[in-house]
């Protein structure tokens, strides 16, 4: 998808493509909405330059990057809510360049990218999201339906049955929790309701 860097890049110099870098830094992000995070970033990037030190990223940097994808992400969620899924990906994609290991935004693009019929990039974005997330299940499930809707029916058998096999565990794992919760309310340590050897010859 490409998206217009030029709107706002009248005090950029003239870059036409930026890394993630300088774009979690750079005021002059392309986008209408949300005006108010991208100026927000760059004034904590002038007050981390002015810091003494080695030049190192800091604590502060990698919060105030999170924030800023955070914010596009939400922007995106609301327009792919409202319809808008051209615009939502824009804002994803905003998001991915300064979190490129955020499983969840591949996977929400993957989603919208099937809605708008584009199964090649959908299941390009899907895959990115498995990589990332191995034992998430939704993404194995959104894997499969770009599969099969590129034409790869064994494929997508192959993801649905990964998919089902994790929320299998994951039921699993949610019972064994809620049993545990269950134990500790009634006043039972966990480790007091395992058996143990030489319980039956004590009783007996």
């Amino acid at each position: 998808m490409k998206i217009a860097w030029k709107k706002k890049a009248a005090g950029g110099g003239g870059k036409k493509r930026s890394l993630p870098s300088p774009v979690a830094l750079n005021p002059g992000l392309p986008f209408d909405r949300g005006e108010d995070a991208p100026p927000a970033a760059a004034a904590g990037a002038e007050a981390g330059r002015a810091s003494p030190g080695s030049g190192q990223v800091t604590p502060t940097d990698d919060h105030r990057i999170k924030n800023l994808a955070d914010s596009f992400r939400c922007q995106g969620n609301q327009l792919a809510e409202d319809g808008k899924y051209h615009e939502a990906i824009g804002k994803w994609e905003a998001a991915l360049t300064l979190e490129p290991k955020n499983a969840v935004l591949h996977e929400q693009k993957a989603q919208v990218l099937l809605e708008l019929g584009d199964s090649w990039s959908a299941l390009k974005a899907a895959t990115q999201a498995t990589e990332l997330q191995p034992s998430w299940f939704e993404a194995w499930l959104t894997l499969g339906r770009a599969q099969l809707n590129f034409g790869e029916p064994d494929s997508a058998i192959e993801s649905f049955d990964r998919a089902l096999k994790l929320k299998a565990d994951r039921v699993a794992a949610h019972r064994l929790v809620k049993k545990r919760r269950q134990l500790e309310a009634s006043g039972l340590k966990v480790a007091d309701s395992r058996y143990k050897v030489g319980d039956n010859v004590e009783s007996s």
